[in-house]
């Protein structure tokens, strides 16, 4: 901001002394958030929240209630949010919340347990009373209500589902999910799936995996389509998704989407000067985990924002490509 007096509608200069003494002291102002030491502090969103019930939920699947431990309302969240677990090991970790959004009281999540799964198995061990590090809650799957909506949940993908099938029974949509599974045994919640006239539950062991086509058998015209589970699954719904006449589609998935129509690029870790080439179908956390794999991450799709780092994206018309330098 400047200091200098403004001029009137014909470019003449205001003999105004409030416009002089305004204009004065919006310029003290201006020096004072430009003076050294002042910059801005980071925000910490952390909340230190404790365990404060465990339940086995379905087979390898726990639910795990987390509350302050001084009983403080926790930050709102609407269907479709998720939370970052900041682990014992100093693993983090997204999971979607699945309880009720006007209960500040709690956060409820569930997670599956992943053969080999480092954080899925340090989760599992949490027991009520543990401490347990969360950020959040941050929402990357929305819910909007249209007047009919499919949802189709695959597995573990009922945790952000769930909510949004209960906003969508409170606002009057004309909805439908389908569930499905490996085995009923397998799949969470299936107690507390709201209208069993509106719901589908169906399962690989009883009717074999679902196509494309049962997938999306209930969409809408008009409407809107919710997804939410394992790969090949929401890949199907995507490609049967056109003849539908659904309106919107939307999807979270559990692991990273492929790489398609990259490019090669050099990945420069400024401090070590380590240079790690990058193929076009990797992604730069791929290879550099190979090499660094103390790195943290969580989601591996870009939103939770677990592995950004401080980063200078230099494009340069080199035959080895462009480089991305990045501060490690």
């Amino acid at each position: 901001m400047s200091a200098t007096v403004p001029r009137d509608l014909r470019g003449r200069d205001r003999p105004d002394r409030a416009m002089r003494a305004l204009a004065l002291v919006g310029g003290l102002y201006a020096r004072i958030g430009r003076s050294p030491g002042r910059d801005p502090r980071p925000v910490d969103r952390s909340l230190l929240l404790t365990v404060v019930d465990r339940a086995v939920v379905a087979d390898g699947v726990v639910a795990l209630r987390l509350a302050a431990p001084d009983a403080r309302p926790l930050p709102r969240w609407q269907p479709g949010c998720h939370v970052d677990l900041h682990l014992p090991s100093g693993l983090r970790r997204a999971y979607s919340l699945t309880g009720a959004p006007d209960d500040r009281r709690s956060y409820r999540i569930a997670v599956r347990l992943v053969p080999g799964g480092t954080g899925s198995a340090q989760v599992h061990a949490l027991a009520p009373g543990a401490p347990v590090v969360v950020r959040g809650p941050r929402n990357a799957f929305p819910f909007v209500p249209l007047p009919r909506t499919l949802f189709v949940a695959g597995g573990i993908g009922i945790t952000p589902i769930a909510p949004m099938v209960r906003a969508a029974e409170r606002r009057g949509v004309d909805w439908h999910l389908l569930y499905t599974g490996r085995d009923r045994a397998a799949m969470p919640f299936l107690d507390a799936l709201g209208d069993p006239r509106r719901t589908t539950v169906r399962t690989d062991a009883e009717e074999g995996p679902p196509t494309a086509a049962d997938l999306v058998r209930h969409a809408p015209p008009g409407g809107a389509v919710y997804a939410c589970g394992p790969p090949p699954m929401l890949d199907a719904i995507r490609a049967a998704f056109p003849a539908t006449g659904a309106a919107a589609l939307h999807t979270e998935r559990f692991s990273p989407p492929p790489v398609v129509g990259g490019r090669p690029f050099r990945l420069v870790l400024r401090r070590s000067g380590a240079v790690l080439d990058v193929p076009a179908d990797r992604s730069a956390l791929d290879v550099l985990r190979a090499v660094r794999p103390d790195v943290a991450y969580s989601c591996r799709q870009g939103f939770c924002g677990t592995c950004r780092v401080g980063e200078h994206l230099v494009c340069v018309d080199r035959p080895a490509g462009d480089v991305l330098a990045i501060d490690l």
